[in-house]
């Protein structure tokens, strides 16, 4: 009988690359890491505002120069000006990323953020929940102490 060859899996990522690396394509994205390092490449600040959406390639003349592209921005409407105002050093970093002048000018959609996420507010624990966990905890003598503990595990216990 013979042995079951070694078993390797791949992560997600490598299974789906050629799938994303096509959907990238059509939007004139010559590889994907502009839209995943996005923050990185420009700043948090700016990347909490402006998204990369498409860049738009000039279709070239023969025996002309080549016009660099178009980079194509949502950007959240009341951050539209900031960014305008910011486009150069957009420009500089998008550029410096890919290496050589592959951008020339920026276009802003205005549209909200999709990868956005607003988080969820938790509500504190009842203080009835409170008071019944702080009754369990006669034995701590420091009532600030005795109170966030009694806070934490009602907390705990209502997740």
């Amino acid at each position: 009988m013979s042995k079951p060859g070694p078993l390797t899996s791949k992560p997600l990522s490598a299974l789906l690359a050629g799938i994303f690396n096509d959907a990238f394509k059509r939007q004139g994205f010559a590889s994907r890491e502009l839209v995943t390092r996005w923050s990185e490449i420009v700043g948090r600040d700016i990347a909490a505002y402006a998204e990369p959406l498409k860049i738009q390639w000039q279709r070239p003349i023969e025996g002309q120069p080549e016009i660099p592209a178009t980079l194509i921005l949502r950007v959240e409407g009341p951050r539209a000006l900031e960014i305008q105002h910011s486009s150069t050093v957009i420009l500089e970093r998008v550029n410096r990323f890919f290496g050589w002048n592959a951008v020339g000018k920026i276009a802003l959609r205005q549209a909200p953020l999709v990868h956005r996420e607003k988080r969820k507010t938790k509500k504190p624990p009842s203080e009835a929940a409170v008071a019944e966990e702080a009754r369990d905890l006669e034995a701590v003598d420091d009532d600030d102490l005795r109170t966030a503990i009694a806070r934490l595990g009602a907390s705990i216990k209502r997740n």
